[in-house]
């Protein structure tokens, strides 16, 4: 499917308006499910080498779509240039340099992604450092399609992330993820993550799923949607299951809605006008909204 989706990235995504269109599309369809602030991932490594523009140029694009959408549609966001993890670490370093070279608000940090198996998370750590040591924010998809709770630890002590996605293993920690639960660190899920719905089964999928299990142990969580053509999944489509399907009330979602913004990379300012405004608006959609009760699960 990687293949795929890369060949197709090669024929689409050729001019920087290309960039510009499919990113403010993107966002459009965010803020039609009701997304208000979005801080999405892009792979640079791969645009740079098979489409021949420069970095600067497709980020411009980039940008120039949030910019749009924002005027638009009233979505803000934030781009997050994201390590390949199976492109070489010098590849890494190189995206980093890149971005610091082109360094823009709008542009506040690193992340890292694609499979983890065999790319743990120390292979790149002179890229975090270098990102770090410019004052870049960092996140790491880690503990994904089923790798162990190591790759957690190594990303949050080792690549001083400030966040992590997915992170699922880390129950296999109770220890570890209770110390992380007490530090504030948020993780950002997928309820329809594909290594889980391949693994478990069809009817068990939801009890048994280690979101509940994080959920036990205190940590942060925040519902999203990752990769949502691999997920199977849009932004509405992710806090609607967490309700019907994983059991949590709306309670349970206002806390994760102000988890996303705890764990935004946005500036102070934002953060306490979005805390101060979200929660009563939460609140009245609840209130003229008729929601069924959560599924209630045996175990």
């Amino acid at each position: 499917m990687l293949r795929v989706l890369r060949a197709l990235e090669r024929h689409l995504l050729q001019e920087p308006d290309d960039f510009r269109r499919i990113t403010y599309e993107y966002l459009q369809d965010a803020a039609a499910e009701g997304v208000r602030h979005a801080e999405f991932f892009w792979n640079p490594t791969a645009t740079v080498r098979d489409t021949g523009l420069a970095y600067r140029e497709a980020q411009a694009g980039i940008l120039a779509g949030v910019r749009e959408a924002r005027a638009d549609v009233g979505v803000s966001g934030l781009l997050i240039p994201s390590i390949d993890r199976e492109a070489e670490a010098s590849s890494a370093l190189e995206m980093v340099e890149l971005m610091l070279g082109c360094r823009d608000p709008a542009v506040p940090g690193i992340g890292i992604d694609y499979r983890e198996n065999d790319r743990p998370p120390e292979l790149f750590h002179e890229a975090y450092a270098l990102a770090r040591r410019h004052g870049l924010k960092a996140t790491a998809h880690a503990g994904e399609f089923g790798m162990p709770w190591t790759n957690v630890q190594t990303a949050v002590e080792r690549l001083k992330v400030d966040r992590i996605d997915h992170g699922y293993t880390i129950v296999d920690n109770p220890d570890l993820a209770r110390r992380y639960a007490e530090r504030g660190l948020v993780f950002t899920i997928v309820p329809t993550n594909s290594y889980y719905l391949r693994t478990l089964e069809p009817e068990r999928w939801a009890i048994d799923h280690p979101i509940r299990a994080m959920s036990a142990l205190g940590l942060k969580l925040h519902p999203n949607t990752d990769d949502p053509t691999l997920h199977n999944v849009t932004p509405g489509g992710a806090w609607e299951l967490m309700h019907s399907h994983l059991g949590y009330d709306m309670a349970d979602l206002r806390a994760m809605m102000l988890n996303g913004v705890d764990g935004s990379w946005t500036d102070d300012d934002q953060k306490a006008e979005w805390r101060a405004r979200w929660p009563a608006e939460f609140d009245a959609l609840v209130a003229t909204t008729s929601w069924p009760g959560p599924a209630v699960f045996s175990q």
